[in-house]
Order: structure tokens, then sequence, then C-alpha cells
């Protein structure tokens, strides 16, 4: 078991066709196991601008699923440089979701610099997990607001609220929603970060967009 072990962390990256299977597993089950609910008053899933979009680590599983075609292929995920990061990457590939590589922990810059471009040049939305990729959970690093500042497009919370799931053992509490719950997609009210701030000011807006993204994020123990 070692070895096989051993010989499968030896592969950096699989061929495409490999994830062709988990990702139409992942929409069956969404459309066979679970109810769908999406709450976005203000329809922000058809915009064409780019907006930066923030959803907590442990609730990932299902995004790509849920998230409109068209709104999949106007996003940029940023994923992280590691060997794991590449099996996520080319895994949303399958869904049309292009990757930014780079996190907090590695790469951090260049995912900043590339997020810069594909929104000021591309126009697409760039979505981060902003408490990853090794917590603390439901805490926000200050990344995506010097985004916003810098290029001026709006921050989006962005959450999936599952009725009924299993937790994962692990930093985030990582969600596995039960068969038969609902899973709400819930797009929250974009909010604009003042251009050209810094120190103190990058604090106080982390704080606000953490609070927003905690106000939609409903974990069923709650």
């Amino acid at each position: 078991m070692g070895w096989f072990k051993n010989k499968f962390r030896q592969i950096k990256k699989f061929p495409r066709w490999v994830y062709w299977l988990p990702a139409r597993l992942l929409q069956l089950m969404c459309h066979t196991l679970y109810r769908i609910r999406i709450e976005d008053p203000d329809n922000l899933r058809f915009s064409t601008g780019g907006f930066i979009g923030l959803a907590w680590h442990n609730r990932l599983l299902f995004f790509p699923a849920l998230l409109p075609a068209a709104t999949r292929k106007r996003t940029a995920a940023v994923v992280s440089a590691s060997r794991d990061g590449q099996y996520i990457a080319d895994l949303i590939s399958m869904f049309g979701i292009r990757s930014v590589r780079g996190s907090s922990s590695r790469g951090g810059a260049n995912a900043l610099l590339d997020s810069v471009k594909v929104l000021r040049n591309e126009h697409l939305h760039v979505v981060f997990t902003p408490d990853g990729p090794r917590g603390p959970k439901y805490v926000m690093k200050p990344g995506p607001v010097m985004l916003a500042s810098l290029t001026g497009a709006e921050v989006c919370p962005l959450s999936i609220n599952a009725s009924k799931c299993w937790s994962v053992k692990s930093w985030d509490g990582f969600q596995i929603p039960k068969p038969g719950a609902t899973l709400t997609l819930v797009i929250g009210k974009p909010i604009a970060v003042p251009q050209g701030i810094e120190g103190e000011e990058i604090e106080k807006w982390r704080l606000k967009i953490e609070a927003a993204l905690n106000d939609i994020t409903v974990d069923p123990e709650k």
C-alpha cells in the first residue's frame, strides 16, 4: 500500500480524460441527489463584467457544477500552485473554468499579477477561497482586498449552504452534503473597495468583506 501511495504522489499531472468521469458524476449528483436553490437578487450570475468572487474553502465541492454554464466560462479560479492544486485545476477545467495558479503560501505574487490581467484585459470573474489553503477557517486574507483596490473590480461574497452535511475532520471542516439536502447557492451584494488604499485601510475593508461573507454563510449545526 505504501508503494502505491508513493507512486501516486509522484504523479504531478494526470491526462485530461481522467477528470471527465468525476466532473460528470458531480453534475449528476447535483441534479439527482439534491434540491437546488439560487439566491441572486442582483442577477450577478448573468453579469458580463468581471468581479472578485469569494467563497470559503469548506464548501467548494459543488461550486463548479452549480454555477450556470455561461458564468463558468467567464470565471477564473485562483488555485494553489501545489500538486494537489494541479488536480483541482484540471478538474474544474472540465466545467469550463480557467485557473490562476498561486496562493498565500506559494506563488501569491504571481497569482495577484495574473488576476489583475484577467480582470483588466479579459473582464472575467476571479474567484478566491480567502481562508485557503491552510486557514484559519472563516478568516479572510488581505489578497482579495488588495486586488479590488488595484483594479476597481467589486468584491462579491459567494456561498453554498447545505441544509444537512457531513464535515470532514480537516482544518476547514470540509462539507459533503448529505443526500436529500437542499443546496443553496447564495450570491451576495457586491462591495466596492476604494482604489489606492493601504495599511490600516486594507485591514478595515478586509474585516468588512469577511463579515459580509460570513453573513451569507450558514452551517447546518448552527
